[in-house]
């Protein structure tokens, strides 16, 4: 049994080992992302699916700068039932003065039960110089955010920011692309 332990715990060292450092193949994040400026309301023009956004037909981020440097979010979503969901949360460096690859927890039961737990990282990819797109995602390419200061984009815009996603591995065929408010009007009636 003592053997068994000694090689867990040698086996889970190593595996730190193993995972610590950059990952080569990670998304490449921006060098660095002015949060005055990144602050203020974005519109997802599309995602790749995520559980909590499964009932979301239009979604928006509304980010505060806090006088501690971290950033307090506050996200919502229209549903195809025209119900409002929303909740708030804080936004802060996975490495102190880094502002490309920031932790987010948000205020919910599980996260005040678990403190420290359920947080998800939020890699800003691509921001445009004038602050008007962004991309975001995480290191597995499993979530995918398009977003800009308005909620619709023109034809050249929306390719540029689909090419960009592809150059950093996210398969974009999946996006759930933002319903306008025209597919809106039509569930209600």
């Amino acid at each position: 049994m003592k053997r068994l332990l000694i090689l867990l715990f040698a086996g889970l060292v190593l595996a730190g080992c193993a995972t610590s450092g950059e990952d080569p193949l990670a998304p490449k994040t921006v060098d660095s992302v002015n949060l005055k400026r990144y602050q203020g309301t974005w519109y997802e023009l599309a995602r790749l699916p995520m559980y909590f956004q499964r009932n979301c037909a239009q979604s928006e981020a509304r980010y505060t700068l806090k006088p501690d440097g971290n950033v307090l979010v506050f996200n919502r979503c229209l549903t195809s039932d025209w119900q409002w969901e929303e909740v708030k949360g804080t936004a802060y460096p996975q490495i102190p003065g880094k502002t490309d690859k920031l932790w987010v927890e948000f205020d919910t039961w599980f996260s005040r039960l678990l403190p420290g737990v359920a947080k998800g990282e939020y890699w800003v990819l691509y921001v445009s110089d004038d602050y008007k797109t962004a991309i975001v995602g995480d290191p597995s390419r499993k979530y995918l955010w398009l977003l800009s200061r308005t909620p619709t984009v023109n034809g050249l815009v929306r390719e540029e920011l689909l090419s960009k996603a592809r150059q950093q591995g996210y398969d974009t065929t999946r996006l759930i692309w933002r319903a306008s408010d025209a597919q809106m009007a039509k569930t209600s009636n």
